[in-house]
């Protein structure tokens, strides 16, 4: 008699996204470019609304890292001057 094969459980691995949702308009349109040969360059840019910023980053930084500065730029806090 033979004994009972065990059953394998495969897990899936979860990849990163291509495209990001776009803080502007809504939509899932974000693609992020990267230029590590030109000083560490990148480019997010939305193809509905035409949402366009450039940041310089570094070495370990990724795709998701320069979707989370796009949108603490457009999110985050603006600077009221004074006019005392």
């Amino acid at each position: 008699m033979g004994r009972r094969r065990k059953k394998v459980v495969h897990i899936p691995r979860r990849k990163l996204p291509k495209f990001f949702s776009c803080p502007m308009c809504g939509k899932e349109t974000v693609r992020v470019e990267i230029f590590r040969e030109e000083g560490g360059r990148a480019v997010a840019q939305c193809s509905s609304c035409s949402l366009k910023e450039e940041f310089t980053i570094k070495a370990p930084q990724s795709e998701v890292d320069v979707y989370c500065m796009l949108t603490d730029r457009i999110y985050g806090p603006t600077r009221k001057t004074s006019t005392s």
